[in-house]
């Protein structure tokens, strides 16, 4: 199995929900204990191994490539892809980055906090030809907002069923993939009027047994989508998460 280096994220929303806590900033500039989420994301997709990363990104998406220039992260790749239809589904921002894209990748989210070791042995995981692998939590009654959460439904360690309004389901999407450039074509069949979000293309993979699952058992994470959401995330994840020798390593002011 090739090492994985390179991590697209998710970054071109506008992140209508949290707009009360944003002060005129783009979400994924939101911070979090003193720290913007997208840079909690980078620093713990670097601890894991990624070295290359790809940021779509749309609304306000000058202030987020400001930021990076300022920020200036140690030992890491930073390119960005330019999303102008980011008020359409995620898929579409996906699909946006398909030319950065020759070999598999991590899938990230700007707005989905996790711990390091999380997206480290995700990527240690076997990927088959053509597969995506979604790391899920399967502990049920420890998520925040159920009604917000994208459920699935797993047969072995194949999933079946992904959405967030699924009935019957046994985990959660914690928003990490692990995926085959052929991601892409899944999309692209899933778009519907040109629209069509992450869901829609991994369901035309669940249909043809090329969508698994990898449990990240009682690991930690959290979608901060909402006031509500940055407020738990406080408590979830406390300052000394963020003080690791690893992050004081890939990252410098």
């Amino acid at each position: 199995m090739s090492t994985i280096h390179h991590c697209i994220i998710l970054a071109a929303g506008n992140g209508s929900r949290l707009v009360s806590r944003a002060a005129g900033k783009p979400k994924p500039l939101v911070e979090l204990h003193g720290v913007p989420l997208l840079e909690h994301v980078i620093l713990a997709a670097r601890e894991a191994g990624v070295i290359d990363f790809t940021i779509v990104v749309g609304y306000c998406g000058d202030a987020i490539r400001e930021w990076i220039d300022k920020r200036k992260f140690a030992g890491i790749k930073v390119s960005f892809v330019e999303n102008t239809e980011y008020h359409k589904s995620n898929g579409i921002s996906l699909l946006k980055a398909r030319a950065a894209v020759r070999k598999p990748f991590l899938l990230l989210m700007s707005d989905h906090i996790f711990e390091a070791a999380t997206a480290k042995a995700l990527l240690q995981q076997p990927l088959g030809d053509g597969e995506v692998m979604l790391a899920v939590d399967a502990n049920l009654d420890a998520i925040f907002d159920l009604d917000d959460v994208t459920k699935v439904k797993r047969n072995g360690d194949h999933i079946v069923a992904i959405g967030k309004e699924l009935v019957d389901y046994d985990a959660f999407d914690t928003g990490m993939f692990l995926c085959s450039p052929k991601v892409f074509d899944a999309l692209e069949v899933a778009k519907k009027d040109g629209n069509c979000s992450l869901s829609d293309g991994m369901r035309r993979l669940g249909d043809a047994g090329k969508f698994r699952a990898f449990d990240i058992g009682d690991a930690t994470w959290q979608d901060v989508d909402t006031p509500e959401a940055l407020a738990y995330a406080t408590t979830l994840f406390d300052d000394s998460f963020w003080t690791t020798p690893a992050a004081q390593e890939y990252a410098r002011v």
